[in-house]
């Protein structure tokens, strides 16, 4: 039996799609930060006949995402769905920053994938045929890159809308770089304002709920064979053109590089 890594498992669309996948006959390693709420998403799990086990990570904290990728490093993993992700937070809400002093949505919705799946590439290379589903939005803005962390100008939607253009612009250079490795990389918008805390916090009207966007990212966990696209629901859409720029792509890998150097740096000898 396999596993799959889901982040943010305990709310939303998370802990839709959880028991669906124990019940796909995957092992699901079930993230959150709440370790009640993670106990409860192992209990859904089991509850229609599946296997899950509970992984408990603040995902703002870039050590916790180190400690949760040493603890399904060595596991059976073939899919990896990146789903945790802060919202757009209360409007007018002030610039928040993560436990490495980085801008909240940009360091969950983006680095935290990020290493994430950098750290647990060698498992799933090893594993393969293997799967990365990211779990992004059609809501994109462009990067400015002369404000990285938004300490000029910040705006929660914005900050949340530009962290999802990087982390598709991310997803397509990294279907490039699994290219022949049985790893594919995909990423998708799975519907417009689901019915969810993180939109209800944001003040916005739900559009559409998580039964609607459910079905399209199981089905992309599943079955999609295909690598390096974006899903708009069931059918393959198109992002911002930015995320597809080689320019901004070029600029976006240069800072997390830059990113990963510095924090490399930074560790005790």
């Amino acid at each position: 039996m396999s596993d799959v890594l889901l982040t943010g498992a305990t709310s939303g669309l998370g802990r839709w799609l959880a028991p669906r996948l124990g019940a796909a006959g995957l092992t699901v390693l079930l993230h959150g930060r709440d370790p009640g709420k993670v106990a409860r998403g192992v209990a859904e799990v089991e509850a229609v006949g599946g296997r899950a086990e509970g992984l408990v990570a603040d995902l703002a904290s870039l050590a916790d995402v180190g400690r949760l990728a040493a603890a399904v490093r060595d596991r059976p993993l073939t899919v990896l769905v990146n789903n945790a992700g802060v919202g757009f937070g209360p409007p007018d809400a002030a610039r928040e920053v993560s436990a490495d002093g980085y801008e909240l949505r940009w360091a969950v919705n983006l680095l935290a994938p990020v290493r994430l799946t950098e750290a647990l590439l060698p498992t799933l290379k090893a594993n393969a045929p293997a799967r990365i589903v990211n779990v992004g939005s059609i809501g994109q803005q462009p990067i400015d890159f002369d404000d990285l962390q938004l300490e000029r100008h910040y705006d929660g939607v914005n900050a949340y809308r530009r962290a999802k253009l990087a982390l598709a612009a991310w997803t397509f250079d990294l279907a490039e770089e699994l290219a022949g490795a049985g790893v594919t990389a995909n990423c998708i918008h799975p519907a417009t304002f689901m019915d969810t805390g993180m939109v209800r916090e944001g003040f916005r009207v739900p559009l559409s709920t998580v039964e609607d966007g459910g079905p399209p990212t199981l089905r992309l966990v599943l079955a999609e064979t295909r690598t390096g696209l974006f899903f708009d629901g069931e059918r393959v859409g198109e992002p911002h053109p930015d995320a597809k720029d080689a320019t901004v792509r070029a600029r976006l890998r240069a800072v997390l590089r830059e990113d990963t150097a510095l924090r490399d740096a930074s560790r005790p000898a």
